[in-house]
C-alpha cells in the first residue's frame, strides 16, 4: 500500500503542531507502508520508504496581490503544482486546509480515496479573518468542500468530531477519532541545560514555560496578562514567535514590554527553537501553561508532560481529554463567548485563574512532582505514534 501526504508543513518548515504530526505519523508510517509527501518548500529526499517533494509557495505571478488575499491565491496554486507529477498513491491524505484544494484535485482528475485529518476548523478559527480578509471565506469554503467531499476524517479528538458533526454535513460513520501521537524516545527529561543558559534563564529559579505561535488561538496575550498576579519569583520564559500578523505581533510586544516594567524576569524567546532546545526548556520547566482558546488537541500538552512537566491548561477542545484534571495538571475551566471570536467573556478572570493554577503547582512541589509522573506515563498509555500509525494504515485499507 502507498499512501500520498498533502501538507503545507514538513520539516525544516515546521511552525505548529500540525507540522509536527505529519513528521512523525510519515516517520512511522513509512515503516509499514509506502508514503509520498508533497509538501511547500524545496525538500527533496528518499529514505526507505519515505520520499518528500517540495513545491515552491511562494509565486512572482501574485506579486501585486492584496497581502491578505496573496496566500490563499497562493496557497491554490501550489496545491495545483502538487498534483501535476503523476500519482500512484492508493489514498491520499490531506493535512490543514493550505492541502485541501490539493487534495480536492486529487480525489476528481486521479479517482483515489481522500483522507482529511481536521487539526483545526476554520469556522472555529474566526481570527483568521485578520490574517486572511476576505480569503477566509475562500479558506473556509475549500475545507467545506473537502470535508464534506472526503471518503474518510480523522478527528484528533471526541470533541473536533463533535466539531465536525455539527459544523459540516458529514456521515458519523466517516469520523474516525485517532489521537495526536509523540516519539516517546525523543522526547524525555534531558539533564542539558545549555538552552537555558543561552536565554538567561536562571536555573535556581522556578519557571514557567508558554511555547506555540503569537495567535489569537493559543491564547498567548491571556497569559501576559496573567504574569502580574504569578508569583514574583517565578520566572515566566515565552517562546512565542511566528505572528500570524503583524497586528497581533505589535500586540504581543507592548504586551511583554508593559509587563516587564514592573519585573526583570520575563524571557520572551521571540523565534521557533529547535527540537533539542524546546526539550531542554521542557524538561527544566516546573509548570508548563497552555492558555489556548481553541485547541482541538493541543500536542504540545503530551510534549510537556512526556518530559515531565506538570501542566496548567484551559479547559476548551482535546485538552480536556488529554490532560486528567487534578492528576496530570490543572484545566482552567472558561467561560467563552458563544459566537464568534469566542474569547473568554471575563478575560481578566481567565488570568487570574492561569495565574492561581501556576502559582498552586509552583507553591506544592509534591503535587507538581507527582503530576509530572503520572503525566509520563498516560503519555505512554495513550500516545505513541507506533499504535497510532496502525490505527492509521487500518483506516487506510479500509477503504480499498
Amino acid at each position: 500500500m502507498k499512501a500520498l501526504f498533502y501538507t503545507r508543513e514538513f520539516p525544516p518548515y515546521v511552525y505548529g503542531g500540525a507540522g509536527v504530526h505529519v513528521e512523525y505519523l510519515a516517520d512511522e508510517l513509512s515503516k509499514l507502508i509506502d508514503i509520498d509527501v508533497r509538501c511547500f518548500g524545496d525538500q527533496d529526499s528518499k529514505e526507505r520508504n519515505l520520499s518528500v517533494k517540495g513545491f515552491p509557495y511562494e509565486n512572482p505571478i501574485f506579486k501585486n496581490s492584496d497581502d491578505k488575499l496573496k496566500a490563499v491565491f497562493q496557497t491554490l496554486s501550489t496545491g495545483l503544482h502538487m498534483n501535476a507529477d503523476t500519482i500512484d498513491a492508493d489514498v491520499v491524505h490531506c493535512h490543514t486546509w493550505y492541502s485541501h484544494f490539493a487534495g480536492i484535485m486529487a480525489k476528481l482528475c486521479y479517482g483515489i480515496p481522500l483522507v482529511i485529518t481536521t487539526h483545526s476548523l476554520e469556522p472555529l478559527r474566526p481570527w483568521k479573518r485578520e490574517q486572511l480578509g476576505r480569503g477566509y471565506d475562500a479558506s473556509s469554503w475549500i475545507e467545506k468542500t473537502a470535508i464534506e467531499m472526503a471518503d474518510a476524517l480523522i478527528a484528533v479528538s471526541e470533541e473536533t468530531k463533535q466539531d465536525v458533526l455539527n459544523h459540516f454535513n458529514v456521515n458519523e460513520n466517516k469520523v474516525k477519532v485517532i489521537y495526536n501521537g509523540i516519539n516517546l524516545q525523543q522526547y524525555i527529561t534531558t539533564p542539558e541545560t545549555e538552552t537555558l543558559d543561552e536565554y538567561g534563564v536562571d536555573k535556581s529559579k522556578p519557571y514557567v514555560l508558554f511555547v506555540g505561535r503569537i495567535t489569537r488561538q493559543k491564547g498567548i496575550i491571556h497569559l501576559v496578562n496573567a504574569i502580574k498576579y504569578i508569583n514574583k519569583d517565578t520566572q515566566i520564559v515565552l517562546c512565542a514567535g511566528a505572528p500570524d500578523t503583524k497586528e497581533i505581533g505589535v500586540e504581543m510586544e507592548k504586551a511583554v514590554n508593559e509587563v516587564q516594567k514592573t519585573r526583570d524576569n520575563v524571557i520572551w524567546i521571540d523565534k521557533m527553537v529547535t527540537k533539542k532546545e524546546i526539550i531542554q526548556l521542557y524538561s527544566h520547566a516546573d509548570v508548563f501553561c497552555c492558555p489556548s482558546i481553541y485547541e482541538p488537541f493541543g500536542i504540545i500538552n503530551i510534549e510537556a508532560m512526556a518530559c515531565d512537566t506538570a501542566v496548567v491548561a484551559s479547559a476548551v477542545g482535546g485538552i480536556k481529554e488529554v490532560v486528567v484534571n487534578g492528576e496530570t495538571g490543572i484545566l482552567i475551566p472558561v467561560e467563552q463567548q458563544n459566537s464568534a471570536p469566542f474569547e473568554p467573556v471575563d478575560p481578566e478572570k481567565f488570568a487570574k485563574d492561569l495565574a492561581e493554577g501556576v502559582n498552586k503547582l509552583i507553591n506544592n512541589p509534591e503535587l507538581r512532582d507527582s503530576m509530572a509522573k503520572k503525566g509520563r506515563k498516560r503519555v505512554e498509555d495513550y500516545f505513541d505514534w507506533i499504535s497510532i500509525a496502525k490505527q492509521v494504515e487500518e483506516l487506510y485499507k479500509s477503504l480499498k
